[in-house]
């Protein structure tokens, strides 16, 4: 106990977290190899925690099925995933799927959406709306522009949801 706060349930909650996390990352890896094996794909498993969230990658040569046009495919291969995950821990996922770099190759697309959004933004003082994204997209650009020192929000519906950058 160190200035009258008892950190050791902090640490234990930290554990616990990191082990459920873990656990996710395991079920979502059998899943997904038992995906690959019916549907005759090479491909391997990579598990990762990020942050706060379970990441599980399938790498592998001809996996763009997999992916899909604007990664619609991959995004339904997501939730089935935390379904599966879901259906075997009884709590809600927040695990990200990511096949053949695709979302970490997006990212770096967004990103610098983002920052192309900011600048014009600060050159004309008018809000910047931007194309249709998914949650995911969303929270990329989002990220960009609190970085920048700007708002950004959400306006519309599924699947036209999209991002608006505000002036300071």
């Amino acid at each position: 106990m160190t200035d009258g706060i008892d950190n050791t349930e902090t640490k234990s909650g930290s554990a616990d977290r990191l082990k459920a996390l873990e656990a996710e990352s395991d079920i979502a890896a059998d899943y997904l190899e038992e995906l690959l094996d019916i549907a005759d794909l090479d491909g391997d498993i990579d598990m990762d925690i990020d942050g706060d969230r379970a990441a599980v990658s399938i790498v592998g040569a001809e996996l763009n099925n997999l992916v899909g046009e604007k990664g619609k495919v991959l995004e339904a291969l997501q939730e089935l995933t935390r379904l599966a995950v879901y259906r075997e821990t009884g709590e809600r996922s927040r695990l990200m799927l990511d096949v053949s770099n695709y979302r970490a190759n997006r990212k770096a697309e967004l990103e610098e959406v983002g920052r192309k959004a900011v600048d014009e933004v600060k050159a004309s003082g008018a809000p910047v709306r931007l194309d249709p994204m998914t949650p995911f997209e969303r929270k990329v650009v989002h990220d960009v522009v609190a970085a920048a020192g700007l708002t950004s929000e959400s306006e519309g519906e599924e699947p036209r949801r999209r991002v608006v950058v505000q002036p300071a």
